[in-house]
C-alpha cells in the first residue's frame, strides 16, 4: 500500500514511479509525492504523465491521484509526476504559518487547545479553544509574535516518536477533534524550534524548513463557528502582502478625507464618534420635546363618546412603548380613554384607560378594522402592523367605532 513522501520531503515536486492501478481515471502509483487532502491541507496540484492531477485522496489501496480525463496509462509504466510547485510551496508556507500562530496563542491564551485549521487559496484559518477572550488588542498581538517568528528564522523539523512517547511530550498540541496522529503505532511531530521550541504539534502535513520562508502573515479577523472555539483567520505570503496594501490604501484614503495623517486618524474618528454620540443625543430631546407638545395639543381635541372622554392623536418620534407610557401617565387625567397612534415602518397604536373602560378591547377592534395584531390589559394594550395610516386610526377612534 503506497503511502506519500510528501511530507517527509516536501521540497521535491518531480518524481518518477511506476504505475500500480488503473480505474478510469482514477491511477495508484508504487510511490508518490503528490499530498493527498487531509488534516486541513489541501490535495496537490500538478501533472502526471503529462495529465492533469485535479485530485489527490488517501484510498483504501494507497494515493488515488485523480485526472482531468480518463487515463491510458497502462499498469507498470513508469510516469512521470510534477507537482505544481507554487501550489505546494504556498501550502508549506500556510501550514507552518498555522503552527507559529498556535505558538503565539500559547504565549498569550489561557487554557489553550487546539481544534483543527484549514486552508484556502486566499486565507488560513486556526481554531483556538480557550478561556481568554480574543478581542483586537489580543488579534494584534497574536499577529506581532507570529511575525516576530518569522523573522527570528526558527528552525521547522519533523520526525516520527513512538505514540507513548509523543503522548508525554511536553506541550504537545493535538487536535481535540480529529486526534490526528494517534492510533497507530508512531505519531509525526512537526516542531518550530530555536532556542525555546515556539510550537510542538502532531501533524502529518508539508512544512517549510525555516520560519523565514513563510513572509509575512496577516490576521484577517476572528470569529465563534460553535462548539466553544475561536476561529481566527489570517492571510501568508503574497495574500497577506495584498491584504496590507488594501488596508493601507484604505487608511490613507481615510485620513486624506479627513484631513489628518494615519497617526492623527484615530483621535479624528474619536472625535468624530463623539460628535455624532452629542448629535445624536440632542436630537433625541428635540424630538421628545416636540412630542411632548404635540400630546399637551391633544388635550384640546378630547371627545365624549361612549360615556366618558376620549383623547386620540397621532405623535411622531415616539415609539410603541413610549407612547405607551405616555398614555398610561395621561389615562384617568386628561381623559377617561388615552390613544396614540405613531408609526415605525407600520402604524402601531398605543391604548390606555381608566376604570370602567377596556384598552384591550379598543385595539382589538382597531385591528380589526385595519388588519395588525396586538394585546394588552384592560388599563394599557398596544397593537401593530396596522394597514392605515395613523390619521385613518385617529380618525376611527374619535367615531368610526361607532358607525
Amino acid at each position: 500500500m503506497t503511502e506519500t513522501k510528501a511530507s517527509a520531503d516536501p521540497y521535491t515536486t518531480q518524481f518518477e514511479a511506476v504505475v500500480e492501478q488503473v480505474t478510469d481515471s482514477a491511477v495508484v502509483l508504487d510511490e508518490t509525492y503528490f499530498y493527498p487532502e487531509g488534516g486541513g491541507q489541501p490535495a496537490d496540484r500538478g501533472t502526471l504523465a503529462g495529465q492533469e492531477v485535479v485530485d489527490v485522496q488517501h484510498g483504501e489501496n494507497g494515493v488515488v491521484h485523480t485526472l482531468a480525463e480518463a487515463s491510458d496509462l497502462t499498469v507498470g509504466e513508469t510516469v512521470t509526476g510534477n507537482v505544481d510547485e507554487s501550489f505546494r510551496t504556498y501550502c508549506m508556507r500556510a501550514h507552518t504559518a498555522s503552527h507559529v500562530v498556535y505558538g503565539a496563542g500559547r504565549r498569550m491564551l489561557d487554557d489553550l487547545g487546539y481544534g483543527g485549521f484549514d486552508i484556502s487559496p486566499e486565507k488560513v484559518r486556526v481554531d483556538f479553544t480557550t478561556s481568554t477572550e480574543i478581542d483586537d488588542e489580543v488579534l494584534l498581538e497574536l499577529e506581532r509574535l507570529a511575525n516576530q517568528a518569522v523573522w527570528e528564522s526558527r528552525s521547522v523539523t519533523w520526525e516520527r516518536y513512538p505514540e507513548a512517547e509523543a503522548l508525554d511530550m511536553e506541550r504537545i498540541a493535538f487536535n481535540t477533534k480529529t486526534e490526528e496522529g494517534l492510533g497507530g503505532d508512531t505519531v509525526r511531530v512537526v516542531t518550530v524550534g530555536g532556542s525555546e521550541p515556539w510550537d510542538v504539534a502532531a501533524c502529518g502535513g508539508t512544512h517549510v524548513e525555516n520560519t523565514q520562508e513563510i513572509g509575512p502573515i496577516t490576521v484577517i479577523e476572528r470569529s465563534n463557528p460553535g462548539e466553544g472555539m475561536t476561529r481566527v483567520e489570517f492571510a501568508v505570503g503574497e495574500p497577506a502582502i495584498g491584504r496590507r496594501i488594501e488596508e493601507k490604501a484604505a487608511a490613507f484614503e481615510a485620513a486624506a478625507t479627513a484631513g489628518t495623517n494615519l497617526a492623527g486618524l484615530s483621535e479624528y474618528v474619536r472625535d468624530l464618534q463623539s460628535d455624532i454620540e452629542r448629535l445624536e443625543a440632542e436630537r433625541g430631546e428635540l424630538q421628545d420635546q416636540l412630542a411632548e407638545r404635540r400630546i399637551d395639543d391633544l388635550r384640546d381635541d378630547v371627545v365624549e363618546r361612549e360615556g366618558g372622554t376620549w383623547l386620540a392623536g397621532s405623535v411622531d418620534a415616539m415609539g410603541p412603548n413610549d407612547l405607551s407610557e405616555k398614555a398610561t401617565e395621561m389615562a384617568g387625567e386628561a381623559a377617561d380613554v388615552v390613544a396614540l397612534a405613531g408609526q415605525d415602518g407600520r402604524t402601531f397604536v398605543a391604548v390606555a384607560a381608566a376604570e370602567g373602560f377596556d384598552a384591550g378591547a379598543i385595539v382589538d377592534e382597531v385591528t380589526e378594522e385595519f388588519g395588525g395584531g396586538g394585546g394588552g390589559s384592560p388599563a394599557a394594550a398596544q397593537g401593530g402592523g396596522i394597514d392605515a395610516t395613523p390619521g385613518a386610526v385617529v380618525d376611527f377612534l374619535q367615531g368610526g367605532m361607532d358607525e
